[in-house]
């Protein structure tokens, strides 16, 4: 508990600490998106070293749609990404599999305070097959809404979120539970927690950018001191108007789900298209 504090204590003492240049803003509309593919491939021809032929690509999509009027603000985020790899002599196989929304409505309070109300809603493109047992899918989705809502915002690239009522509700498949702490025999479960959530986006030198996402979540009515934890870190390297090198990095505590911690690491050559 006390390093999920310091953690998020750093991260919001980095956020209201750093020197940004904020744009006024624009009302009305502001709609900005993008298209990306990941590519990655390695192949083998009497390499006495050894190594497998694969390939293996991801496409995501990144789409934002915001609404600012006097001290109202309605912030729109839709993230989707797949992925599939192929090594020779095996079956396809799942890379990457998510599909997330985010929405927050807020009415500017002074400052950089708003008092706002957020949506989020995460979930799976598809089945996820369950190694060792056969034929048996599971699919995951999460509705996460926040009762009361404070957002600290200093700009787009500069945000930290606390709630201190939220409500989760977790919906999984009827195949298979339990899961994501989901009760045999049933198909959701309900929480009733705070969070904290931070969003920093910096320039680490010239067409190298640093995304960073931080969410913490602690349940009232069960285990209160076992936060979860879901960090990320995107780095994107500019090579030209359509090309740039992406890599990925997550780790998520959640004892629900997993008695230890998830990581996930992606890295590859990125086609990108904006729109």
């Amino acid at each position: 508990m006390k390093k999920v504090l310091a953690i998020a204590f750093l991260f919001g003492a980095m956020v209201m600490n750093a020197q940004e240049e904020t744009e006024e803003p624009v009302e009305g509309w502001t709609k900005i998106g993008n298209i990306s593919f990941l590519f990655n491939q390695s192949a083998f021809d009497n390499w006495l070293a050894g190594g497998t032929n694969s390939i293996s690509g991801t496409l995501g999509v990144n789409y934002d749609f915001n609404y600012l009027r006097g001290d109202w603000s309605w912030d729109n985020k839709l993230i989707a990404s797949y992925g599939l790899t192929k090594l020779k002599g095996e079956e396809m196989q799942k890379t990457d599999d998510r599909f997330e929304f985010n929405s927050v409505l807020g009415k500017k309070a002074s400052g950089y305070w708003y008092y706002s109300l957020f949506f989020n809603f995460k979930t799976q493109l598809s089945s996820t097959f369950v190694e060792g047992v056969q034929e048996s899918h599971f699919f995951f989705s999460r509705i996460f809404s926040v009762w009361s809502w404070y957002v600290v915002e200093k700009s787009d690239n500069l945000k930290v979120n606390i709630a201190p009522f939220t409500s989760k509700l977790i919906v999984v498949s009827s195949d298979l539970t339990p899961a994501f702490g989901v009760d045999l025999g049933k198909t959701t479960r309900y929480e009733l927690g705070a969070s904290v959530s931070g969003y920093y986006k910096f320039d680490l030198m010239e067409n190298v950018s640093v995304e960073n996402i931080l969410n913490l979540y602690a349940n009232y009515l069960e285990d209160f001191q076992n936060v979860d934890i879901d960090y990320t870190v995107n780095v994107i390297m500019k090579i030209n108007k359509y090309l740039s090198a992406n890599l990925a990095l997550q780790t998520i505590y959640d004892d629900n789900a997993f008695r230890g911690f998830q990581t996930r690491e992606v890295f590859g050559l990125g086609v990108n298209y904006g729109f």
